[in-house]
């Protein structure tokens, strides 16, 4: 979770000469590092602590090109409970796109000192109109006028309030671009007089505790937590602190990025600052993403790359630059069967259509229900989770429960009939209510849930709820109910269901017990709709490009193979067909997170070698990166001697099936071989295409159209496209994916065949049971590191389990005596005898106790399969 401060106004006259004067008390020395890949610009970063009034604050200011070159700034914020670090990749990027990026802790966090105070106007805001003050100063910043640098602002969060609040204190900042954040923390925090608990009390620990605070937010926090109701007083507090303040003097160009998986800053929040910002003649665009604070993928490369086009845009003066759609929303259109990610397709708008567009008035059911307000509020019904819901999100948008409990006797319920078409929820629902309570006020929680034709499946969109205190409810009130914004697809056959619950996990209710009576005051739920916002169309078919593209991409290699060096070859390995040292890759949008870290590993000829581990080990960026189809951050990468980069001439001697194959359908299976080597320029006869088509056995099926062909056919198809030329590397990222078992039997056979004449075979797979019968060596990683390398044998053979045969079944009194033996961990019947786990006795001892209980032995020896080995390297990794 963050929160952000607002700035200054930019000094204009005499107080311009009154801030160049207080440059002088910024102090502190520079110190310059560069650092750039091969083939990129150089980003130079001077680390800068700066003395502001109360507190030091510690600064980064990164430029990539000439030294010469004068460009437009970016100031670039962090997230609570985080610091300047966290946002080095991004001030990087954004640097190589010609921007100077001044990054800094915020006070009270990094090594910048200060209280923290939740973008005090006077102390945060000020701190950053002090560092445009400083940028000003840049000969390498452009300048709008004296004293004034060309500046955008953005950050996510902590840092996305921020920006909001620069753009209203100080008219020098020119476009904002603010990433998941509020609009009005009192409304976040304290939504319709309710006060957020649980994220409020996450807010206060992560920030170092209540005593790292101002001392009055300190005192608000413990005053409010305690009585679990916000006063006037706590309110005005917050609301001071938030960009709504000075929401009519926020008029530069505004892209909103805000998460749909988000229970602290809701949608809500960013819909009231573009209505503003809209009013007050600046250019907004509205962007919800897929995550949020509660999790989810927060769609870091799209956002980053708009961001930056927006930049282009605004302070570059660049009017070719694509600034996005004025409204997108990412949308889950299922599951990846490769890698089990939610597949995200964009829906757009040329206009923002607000939360409550093109209305749908749906049917209500259900009589007056009362319900219970269970002393303590205790046990709280359960939606969002904060830090967890973001995958439950995810599912809900599939259709997936997610974890949330209603407790019987604490809810009213009320229902649609079954949707006759669907409906795609696109804003905020809104119904009327009456309200009646046995205390003078009420609190409740509204929701919608997606329900399934079965009636007892029932999905929580974005697991979000909406609070309401209804003051005076004793006498009976009628309240309007606004529900969450949500972006979700309810398909017909389907129901709607309100649920008014009097409890919920993530707020604070009334700990007296209490009554409450709810009914329906109108029975329509008003659905938003937004029927102007379409779903991006798919692709077209992969098939239609993805051979003509490889073709291009081949022949363009070999012309980067003739103008290109490799490096001297290390005559030592020259036999060697495979040596890695010392591989890193990082993600490309982090600094510190590793795809593969520090790999090392060495693979012989004749070799079949399995490289085995769980999703996210890093597998395929090291198959990748094998490939020369991307560049590592760090180590070697040697194939007969020879350094792998792109376009590296050994790569001739390479094939390789990663990610599949692309196969025009249409044609036969031989026809799309030739055509493949046809585009690599290579002769003919290099092609010992006859030789490869033998080892992948199709037979017959080679003279028929590839779209007559079953998945296992395919698969061998773009096996013999590897196998072409016969190289002596042949490299597999799961080819047995899709296939049923006889196909992979098959696929087994093919690898083995191929590495009988002494080529080299290295098979990504997360088949255990195949990877143990066809593979000689196995490298395992998890977490883009080397857990274990050696034979199969050798990893498999290593076990503290044994396994016990004896003459006949193994009764159950048997296997109770053995695991209950001194140093026997656990002992288990199989259908081969019974597995015993040794927890300290060692195998004699055990033989010895096995004797000494009349068991009728016939063999005592270890049993390790693959899958135990890897299990256990994988859970002992890190």
């Amino acid at each position: 979770m963050e929160l952000r401060r607002p700035r200054l106004r930019r000094p204009r006259g005499r107080a311009a000469a009154a801030a160049a004067a207080a440059l002088a008390v910024l102090a502190g020395a520079g110190i310059w590092t560069a650092t750039g890949a091969s083939g990129t610009p150089a980003v130079h970063q001077e680390d800068r602590v700066l003395q502001m009034p109360g507190a030091k604050i510690d600064t980064s200011f990164f430029t990539a090109g000439g030294a010469g070159k004068k460009r437009p700034a970016v100031l670039l914020g962090h997230g609570f409970g985080g610091n300047k670090d966290d946002v080095r990749p991004q001030a990087q990027k954004l640097a190589r796109e010609g921007f100077a990026v001044l990054t800094w802790s915020a006070r009270g966090f990094g090594d910048s000192t200060g209280d923290i105070g939740l973008n005090d106007p006077a102390y945060e805001v000020k701190d950053v109109s002090r560092l445009i003050d400083w940028l000003a100063q840049r000969r390498e910043v452009e300048l709008d006028a004296p004293g004034d640098p060309r500046v955008g602002v953005t950050g996510a969060s902590y840092g996305g309030a921020i920006s909001l609040l620069a753009a209203g204190y100080d008219k020098r900042v020119d476009a904002i671009a603010p990433q998941i954040t509020y609009w009005n923390l009192a409304d976040a925090l304290f939504p319709d007089g309710v006060f957020k608990k649980l994220w409020a009390g996450i807010f206060f620990s992560t920030g170092g505790g209540c005593k790292t605070f101002e001392k009055q937010l300190c005192e608000m926090y413990e005053r409010v937590a305690v009585s679990g109701t916000p006063d006037a007083q706590a309110r005005d507090l917050l609301a001071a602190r938030s960009p709504s303040a000075v929401g009519d003097r926020i008029k530069v160009p505004t892209l909103l990025v805000q998460g749909q998986t988000d229970s602290l800053f809701p949608l809500g929040q960013a819909d009231a600052a573009a209505r503003r910002i809209r009013a007050n003649g600046a250019p907004v665009a509205v962007d919800w993403i897929a995550g949020g604070h509660d999790g989810g993928d927060r769609e870091s490369g799209r956002v980053d790359a708009r961001i930056a086009s927006w930049f282009d845009r605004y302070l570059k003066g660049d009017k070719g630059a694509d600034t996005g759609p004025a409204f997108r929303v990412t949308r889950t259109g299922g599951i990846s069967s490769t890698d089990g990610a939610a597949q995200l397709r964009g829906a757009t708008s040329g206009s923002y259509p607000g939360l409550a567009s093109g209305t749908r008035a749906v049917a209500l059911s259900g009589r007056e229900q009362t319900f219970e307000n269970p002393a303590g509020a205790a046990p709280p019904a359960i939606s969002a989770v904060p830090g967890v819901g973001g995958g439950l999100a995810g599912l809900s948008s599939l259709g997936v429960g997610g974890l949330n409990i209603d407790f019987p006797g604490q809810y009213a319920a009320f229902d649609s009939p079954k949707l006759k078409p669907g409906i795609r929820i696109t804003g905020s629902p809104t119904v009327k209510l009456k309200v009646k309570s046995s205390g003078d006020d009420a609190v409740l929680f509204g929701k919608v849930y997606d329900v399934g034709p079965d009636g007892k499946r029932q999905v929580l969109p974005a697991q979000l709820v909406a609070p309401v205190r209804v003051d005076g409810a004793k006498e009976g009130r009628t309240v309007e109910l606004t529900l969450p914004a949500v972006d979700h697809n309810v398909e017909a056959g389907h129901r709607l269901r309100l649920v008014v619950a009097a409890t919920d996990l993530g707020y604070a209710s009334p700990t007296a017990p209490g009554t409450y009576t709810v009914s329906l005051a109108d029975s329509t739920l008003t659905v938003p709709t937004a029927p102007g916002v379409k779903t991006d169309p798919a692709g077209v078919p992969w098939w239609s490009w993805g051979l003509p593209l490889a073709g291009a991409v081949i022949a363009l290699g070999l012309l980067v193979t003739r103008r290109t060096t490799a490096g001297a070859p290390d005559p030592e390995l020259a036999e060697v067909p495979l040596q890695i040292t010392g591989l890193t890759k990082k993600y490309s949008r982090s600094s510190d997170r590793y795809a593969v870290r520090d790999l090392s590993f060495r693979v012989e000829q004749g070799q079949v070698l399995g490289l085995l581990g769980p999703n996210g080990a890093g597998k395929t960026t090291t198959l990748r990166m094998l490939m020369g189809l991307i560049r590592p951050d760090g180590g070697e990468i040697r194939v007969f001697g020879h350094a792998i980069r792109p376009g590296a001439p050994v790569l001739s001697r390479v094939g390789a099936f990663v990610e599949g194959a692309g196969f025009l359908p249409h044609l036969s299976g031989r026809a799309n071989l030739e055509l493949y080597w046809q585009a690599t320029g290579r002769p003919a006869e290099d092609s010992r295409m006859d030789e490869a088509l033998e080892i992948a056995g199709l037979g017959d099926a080679l003279q028929r159209a590839v779209r007559t062909y079953s998945q296992g056919m395919r698969q061998r198809l773009a096996i013999a496209q590897a196998m072409l030329g016969m190289p002596d590397l042949l490299i597999l990222d799961e080819p047995t994916n899709g296939l049923d078992p006889p196909q992979i039997r098959e696929m087994r056979d093919v690898m083995i065949r191929y590495a009988r004449g002494g080529r080299t075979v290295i098979v990504s797979s997360h088949l255990l049971s195949e990877v143990e019968q066809s593979c000689t060596h196995l490298v395992v990683m998890d977490r883009g590191r080397l857990v274990q390398a050696g034979p199969v044998a050798e990893i498999t053979g290593e076990s503290d389990t044994l396994l016990v045969t004896v003459a006949g079944p193994v009764a159950d009194v048997l296997a109770d005596k053995v695991a209950a033996l001194p140093g026997i961990g656990a002992a288990t019947r199989t259908d081969e005898g019974m597995l015993v786990r040794l927890a300290g006795a060692t195998p004699t001892e055990l033989i010895t106790e096995l004797i000494r209980l009349d068991v009728p032995l016939t063999g005592v020896g270890p049993h390790r399969r693959l899958e135990d080995a890897f299990l256990t390297l994988i859970g002992g990794s890190g």
